[in-house]
């Protein structure tokens, strides 16, 4: 194996085990090849981190049942898993969905609940760097802002002290399948993969090769840089963002000042807003909706009055103040 990247590897897992003192790892898995290439590195590592008391190291794995061969992935993940002496847990999503968006979110809240349940610390997946901007020209597609475009960050937090881990976000495709390729690792083959109907698919088949190809060779060397930039210009708004909205709200009632909050940038005042409600109610506005609300917090309104309602809540303006009550 590349030396380079056993080190890396294992540096960034010893550092961010030593960071947060994790003393248990999640590893979600599929059985294509970043997987494999990930539960490999993970094996190469595991007599070190299992030196630790109470160390634990599983595998989960998500069915979608989209393919007629599932449960024979699943024996071979099985039999593969049993051959490094781990266990693996295996859900199955009994309702067949066709969006990918919304597989991806029950993927996500299965091996989340399991993590929490479970109390692992660190989930590790193997996105690999391919996969980043394959999901940032998806998320373009789908019109998201900077957020979105960010999302598929080597780190991240899910909950109270449980993070997860990206180990292979810098690494390319082409360097995964060389290591898989090199050691002679089971890949299983998925022909999911090649259904045009999955909008991923697409994107990585047909949209990046046309763009390499008639547009610019080094496409993905350029939009990595681009994210770096997007990445850290996130980071300071989202800062301002909380200084902005911890230096504006109220001693005792749920508000904001939105008299200091209107003279930002767009950009913190939509963001301090959506903090506002997720951080009181854990409620998530759409677009259109801070948009409005802004439009009528300029107008200076002295009285109190229902500027919006949403679900179970409605915003109140009094004086200098935006209040968030719950309708009873």
């Amino acid at each position: 194996m590349n030396k380079y990247i056993l080190y890396q590897f294992e540096y960034l897992i010893n550092n961010f085990i030593n960071k947060y003192s994790i003393n248990s790892i999640l590893l979600a898995i599929s059985g294509g090849q970043d997987s494999i290439c990930l539960i490999k590195l993970m094996n190469s590592l595991k007599k070190k981190l299992c030196r630790k008391n109470n160390f634990r190291i599983s595998y989960i794995y998500i069915d979608h049942q989209w393919k007629k061969d599932s449960k024979k992935q699943i024996k071979h993940l099985i039999n593969y898993i049993q051959s490094i002496n781990e266990k693996i847990e295996i859900y199955q999503i009994n309702k067949i969905i066709i969006s990918e968006n919304e597989c991806r979110k029950y993927r996500y809240n299965i091996i989340f609940q399991h993590a929490i349940k479970y109390q692992y610390k660190l989930i590790l997946t193997a996105h690999s760097n391919t996969d980043k901007i394959e999901t940032f020209l998806q998320n373009i597609i789908r019109g998201c802002g900077i957020e979105g475009l960010t999302s598929l960050t080597i780190k991240s937090k899910f909950h109270n002290k449980q993070y997860i881990l990206r180990p292979l976000n810098n690494i390319k495709r082409e360097t995964v399948y060389w290591i898989c390729k090199k050691f002679c690792l089971p890949i299983w083959s998925d022909s999911t993969n090649y259904i045009y109907k999955i909008q991923r698919n697409r994107i990585r088949q047909e949209l990046l090769p046309y763009i390499k190809k008639y547009f610019h060779t080094n496409i993905e060397n350029n939009i990595e840089k681009l994210l770096q930039n997007y990445y850290y210009d996130n980071e300071y708004i989202k800062q301002n963002t909380i200084k902005l909205y911890i230096k504006n709200t109220h001693n005792i009632n749920i508000a904001i000042n939105y008299k200091k909050i209107i003279k930002q940038n767009f950009a913190l005042q939509s963001r301090t807003i959506q903090l506002f409600c997720f951080h009181n109610f854990q409620i998530y506005l759409d677009n259109n909706k801070i948009i409005k609300i802004t439009e009528i917090i300029k107008n200076n309104a002295l009285n109190s009055k229902i500027i919006m309602e949403h679900k179970n809540f409605s915003f109140h303006l009094n004086k200098n103040w935006i209040y968030l009550k719950l309708k009873i």
